[in-house]
């Protein structure tokens, strides 16, 4: 006998009650969460480590998951924050010079199912139509009913707050690529940028964009509060990505209105809808998402097409904002709100993933641009 048939089953129900079977490759248990569909074909352990997945079940289009293995280099925080992941076929034997282990043992290592043979293709046709689902997946039971009445008594995402689950506990320093303690006194370096980043659950990657471009980067809990923040006397201020509803973030979106305008400010997904309505406007929900590595979006002050990573489940409303503002970005597949500048409050958005990783690197320009809005408000008199 096959191992492929060794393995256990498993199930995953949706809650219109739609079945797909499956079978357990790594780990095993029940877990619930928002089923949603990732469009690209690399990049799992980025998708993996991202935190801006936390309460969800990922599932994969690409068909064959695993061969590329999992990596040191390539974590985009310490651990996994997805509640499950979805795979057509897994493939257990990793050809790539740099894996230091499988998927399969670093999911088990981090206590996470992974489950292979769901129709992936069925599965993104149902949630494209009908959008994104609160769903279970499991290797307890088989028992359809039950399991209906368990996934539609989830309370799924709409007024969640999932930040404080992922954000770190306690202000760090990130320094030669990894996060470290912070020094009892920590001299501001005038041939440097401070920049602190209010940790919504930032992937390690824009840390890495704001080293690599000589900043002295500081990271905060996403519960610090304007004055908090401020106290650090920071060139700039960046608020990151994150899981959840971002209308369920009052007390991040008080802290982004008391800094704007007094030092330049970058929101990065999460951040972009953080700022949006700290300007006064309201997010709303997308029908499926966007999660993946491919989505155009249009650059309204150059013209040019910018293909870029994305991982949103929320919008900002573009007409619901108050005061002065520019749509810098928009979406092409659907005409979503990509980017907003604020000029008079020296603050710029954008929803989707500059720093990529995932992804194309289209967008890391923005990292310049925020670097050249410290330096200018540093030689202003």
């Amino acid at each position: 006998m096959s191992l492929l048939r060794q393995r256990k089953p498993a199930i995953l129900v949706l809650e219109d009650g739609s079945v797909f079977p499956g079978r357990v490759f790594a780990g095993g248990g029940e877990v619930l969460g928002e089923v949603v569909f990732n469009t690209g074909m690399t990049g799992y352990q980025e998708v993996l480590t991202d935190p801006s997945y936390k309460g969800q079940i990922v599932a994969m289009t690409y068909p064959l998951v695993g061969n590329t293995g999992i990596n040191p280099e390539d974590m985009e925080s310490a651990g996994i924050h997805l509640e499950g992941f979805i795979v057509r076929e897994y493939q257990d034997r990793p050809s790539n010079w740099r894996a230091d282990r499988s998927l399969k043992d670093f999911l088990e290592a981090n206590g996470k199912i992974g489950v292979e043979g769901i129709d992936t293709r069925a599965l993104t046709r149902r949630l494209r139509l009908d959008g994104a689902m609160k769903g279970i997946l499991t290797t307890e039971t088989s028992d359809t009913a039950l399991l209906l009445e368990r996934v539609k008594a989830h309370p799924g995402l709409v007024g969640r707050d999932l930040v404080r689950e992922v954000s770190c506990r306690e202000t760090y320093l990130w320094q030669d690529g990894r996060p470290q303690e912070l020094p009892p006194d920590l001299p501001a370096d005038p041939r440097r940028f401070r920049v602190v980043v209010v940790d919504c659950g930032v992937k390690y990657n824009i840390l890495r964009h704001l080293e690599a471009r000589g900043c002295q980067v500081l990271v905060v809990p996403a519960a610090a509060t304007g004055e908090e923040i401020l106290a650090w006397k920071p060139d700039g201020i960046l608020f990151s990505n994150g899981p959840g509803d971002p209308a369920a973030l009052p007390y991040i979106v008080d802290a982004a209105r008391l800094v704007l305008g007094q030092v330049p400010v970058f929101g990065i997904c999460l951040g972009h809808q953080i700022l949006g309505q700290a300007a006064g406007g309201r997010t709303a929900k997308l029908k499926f998402g966007h999660h993946g590595i491919n989505q155009p979006v249009k650059n309204h002050r150059t013209g040019r097409i910018e293909i870029t990573s994305q991982n949103h489940g929320f919008i900002v409303v573009p007409d619901s904002l108050t005061g002065s503002r520019e749509a810098t970005h928009d979406n092409l597949n659907d005409t979503t709100s990509e980017g907003l500048s604020y000029e008079d409050r020296q603050a710029f958005s954008v929803q989707y993933h500059p720093e990529a990783a995932p992804g194309p690197h289209d967008a890391a320009y923005l990292f310049d641009r925020f670097v050249e809005s410290m330096t200018a408000r540093r030689k202003a008199p």
